[in-house]
This record gives C-alpha cells, sequence and structure tokens, in this order.
C-alpha cells in the first residue's frame, strides 16, 4: 500500500479532475482507517502538490452545503512527474 500522499497524487493522474471530496471517496476503501485521511490533510496534500507544480486548479464551484469545492487535475508534466517517481 502506497502512503497517502503518494496514493492522493496517483489519483490525479487517472481522473480528468477532482476535488478533496472525489479523492476521499475513492480512497476511503483503502485509507478510512488512516488516522491522516480528513479532508484537512486531504486539502493540504492538494494544495502542497499544486504549490509543487504537480497539479493545478480547474475550477471551483459551492455544494449542496454552501461549501467551496476546488477542483485540480494533474497537466501532462505534472501527471510525468508523478508516475515516474510514485510507480503502481
Amino acid at each position: 500500500m502506497k502512503p497517502l500522499n503518494y496514493a492522493i497524487l496517483k489519483y490525479f493522474t487517472t481522473v480528468k479532475e477532482a476535488c478533496a471530496n472525489d479523492v476521499m471517496d475513492a480512497l476511503k476503501g483503502q485509507y478510512g482507517d488512516f488516522k491522516a485521511f480528513n479532508k484537512k490533510a486531504v486539502v493540504s496534500a492538494i494544495m502542497t502538490a499544486e504549490a509543487n507544480a504537480l497539479l493545478e486548479e480547474t475550477r471551483f464551484d459551492m455544494d449542496g452545503n454552501n461549501e467551496l469545492r476546488v477542483y485540480y487535475r494533474a497537466h501532462a508534466e505534472g501527471a510525468s512527474t508523478i508516475n515516474k517517481y510514485i510507480k503502481d
């Protein structure tokens, strides 16, 4: 099993775009019991990846609870870098 942050990055190489809720839904089965598996930690990992130019923001909207959702994607160079260093 990959470290959680690695799994978050790899997830972005498999989808067109995603928000933190999408990531949590996708990884809940494997990482749901991890103490660090919470929305704050997932958002932090995503924002760190964006700051390191692995992900880029694509859009944002409000969910049904009037909470901001920010969507990101792994652009070609970012996906290439992620896949180079994090193997399946």
